[in-house]
């Protein structure tokens, strides 16, 4: 018999598959129909398909986003990682036309787990600084 994930192994899968392998079908086998998802600026998602929304405006504006894990924390009904991410501005997105300037950014997720979903997360990292570094002449 399989053991389950535990919630760090899951934020890991988050990452490297949904997120740098773009395997969206892994969503809805990760994450609870009814997670809620707390980012930045005050914006709240509720559900995966929301997610799925969110995650595909991002791609959109930096279609090569690669996220990089760079620290690991868990316990029995948490995660928490942090990460860093590099793309090149080169799609539409973000009220912004395409800049091609390269970005990187570092930020934090903390995943509650339950059930061996992700029943509720937090984004933690510089949105604003993004958006001014991508507004900012070259």
């Amino acid at each position: 018999m399989n053991q389950p994930l535990t919630p760090k192994e899951i934020g890991i899968l988050w990452f490297n598959k949904v997120w740098n392998e773009r395997d969206a079908a892994l969503i809805p086998v990760l994450m609870s129909d009814d997670a809620k998802g707390h980012l930045e600026g005050g914006q709240e998602i509720v559900g995966y398909h929301k997610f799925i929304e969110f995650q595909n405006a991002m791609l959109a504006a930096l279609p090569d986003m690669r996220v990089e894990i760079l620290e690991t924390l868990g316990d029995d009904d948490d995660a928490c990682i942090l990460w860093r991410a590099t793309a090149n501005h080169s799609g539409e997105g973000f009220g912004l036309t395409p800049t091609g300037k390269s970005v990187s950014f570092r930020g934090m997720t903390w995943f509650r787990i339950k059930d061996g979903k992700i029943v509720e997360g937090w984004d933690s990292w510089d949105q604003t600084g993004l958006l001014a570094n991508l507004s900012s002449p070259a």
